[in-house]
């Protein structure tokens, strides 16, 4: 008997991949890791109205821009239909499922008359035990499962812990549409019990569902996989996730300057704890993760703790990763970058542009000055700060830079501190301007660190177009 642990990651391709479903994928990729077993990706793509080729590719970048490497072929759901129904036509068989032939609007007076009544606004089972004639038979009926109407259910959870279902509040869920098509409730468990699934991972707002697709193992005679139903990240304002708090999509996450390592080990720590630990490498997190120890509470997704975690990490990345995080942006750009010293100057600022710098677009933009094209651009805002005395402050540190003869930073500093000295104005009132006109903003990292970068002919091209503008 085979008794390797298999989990799958199964999103619907309905839209991107948004922050909830990647730690779900990334506590399957951890859990499967950690009992050195196997991870699926399956695409839940039998909804064909709703499903794009963009959300599968958007699905597909998020999880190999996490790193959360899936085993074997993506399994695609709609592929499977035919041994969906297969399974569906042996429940009939059965005796376990039933043609319903109800219309819509027969539906619609159902759910109200249990709704007035009180009572979950389920289906009362009509065509469970009854016969259709040929008037009934002009509707397309659906196939439902006939689920049991007594006892109890009982899901032994890894996070939940035991919850009990009464059957008789389940309903007879639908198998199979009037088109033929599979559902979700009946597609799922198959693909399941075909990939060998051990261990289910999801949201807790399957664990109904969880209930419900018992009856469908139970009815074929299959074993049912573990369950793990972990619970919903929030906002911050305590109520369920949602555009309005932010970014959703993990693209979304990328393009705001995260990077992958920040977003993995943030969610790790949204619902699960290691002690204080805060940071934690990959081999860390596989060995330590235990599925028993996700709170069932939800987690609140905190974008200012995100933001400081993600300064950490650039901090503490090598210097050499920061240059091609620099340049790959700038290729995708199609910037020119022919210049062989760029590299060496931007690896000269990288210090200061990661004490700097809270995400990859402030690492792009705090270097941007470097590989942009000459003459700089200058906004009339910008340019409105500027005092009367600034044309000669800098006409003078065009001299000052002339004069220096060796070409470091100790060099820079003294020579501009002694100038700004004997003129007896402030530092601020020449590195400000001065700032701008090297880097069109007035946001940057520290003066020297500029000029040192941009190199002598540089500093001396960019200060005299604007003097003679």
């Amino acid at each position: 008997m085979n008794s390797e642990i298999i989990t799958r990651f199964a999103p619907s391709p309905t839209g991107y991949l948004h922050i909830g479903g990647a730690r779900t994928a990334l506590f399957n990729w951890l859990f499967s890791k950690n009992k050195n077993g196997k991870m699926f990706l399956r695409i839940e793509d039998t909804d064909k109205t709703r499903s794009t080729k963009e959300a599968i590719n958007a699905i597909l970048f998020g999880m190999e821009w996490l790193g959360l490497n899936w085993d074997g072929d993506v399994i695609f759901q709609s592929q499977r239909i035919d041994r969906h129904k297969e399974v569906a036509y042996k429940l009939l068989e059965s005796n376990n499922a039933y043609y319903c032939y109800c219309t819509q609007i027969e539906l619609d007076e159902i759910r109200k008359e249990a709704v007035s009544e009180g009572k979950s606004p389920k289906y009362n089972g009509k065509w469970r035990d009854k016969t259709p004639n040929e008037s009934d038979k002009i509707v397309k009926p659906v196939l439902r499962i006939k689920t049991s109407e007594t006892g109890s259910t009982l899901l032994d959870d890894q996070v939940q812990g035991q919850v009990y279902f009464k059957n008789n509040q389940l309903d007879d869920f639908v198998l199979l549409r009037s088109d033929g098509t599979p559902t979700y409730m009946l597609a799922s468990v198959v693909d399941d019990f075909d990939m060998g699934v051990t261990d289910i991972i999801r949201g807790d707002d399957h664990l109904t569902n969880a209930a419900r697709q018992f009856q469908i193992y139970n009815a074929m005679q299959w074993k049912a996989p573990r369950t793990s139903h972990i619970p919903l990240i929030h906002g911050i304002d305590g109520n369920k996730l949602s555009k309005r708090h932010g970014a959703m999509a993990i693209g979304d996450y990328k393009n705001m300057g995260y990077l992958p390592e920040t977003i993995v080990n943030y969610l790790l720590r949204l619902g699960w704890s290691y002690g204080n630990q805060e940071f934690f490498t990959i081999s860390e997190m596989i060995d330590l993760f235990k599925i028993e120890k996700v709170n069932k509470s939800p987690s609140r997704l905190d974008f200012k703790k995100l933001t400081n975690m993600n300064s950490s990490y650039i901090k503490n990345k090598d210097n050499n990763d920061i240059l091609t995080i620099i340049k790959s942006y700038h290729q995708e750009l199609g910037a020119d970058l022919s210049d062989k010293n760029i590299d060496s100057k931007i690896l000269m600022i990288t210090p200061s542009l990661k004490e700097k710098s809270k995400t990859t677009n402030d690492l792009i933009t705090l270097s941007s000055y470097l590989i942009t094209n000459d003459p700089i651009v200058i906004s009339n805002e910008l340019l409105d700060t500027f005092k009367q005395e600034t044309d000669q402050y800098l006409t003078d540190t065009v001299n000052i830079i002339k004069s220096i003869k060796n070409w470091n930073l100790e060099e820079i500093e003294i020579s501009i501190k002694a100038y700004v000295t004997e003129s007896n104005i402030k530092l601020f009132e020449l590195a400000q301007p001065l700032r701008i006109i090297l880097t069109g903003s007035n946001v940057s990292i520290g003066i020297y660190d500029i000029i040192l970068s941009l190199g002598k002919n540089l500093v001396i091209d960019r200060v005299n177009n604007y003097l003679k503008n």
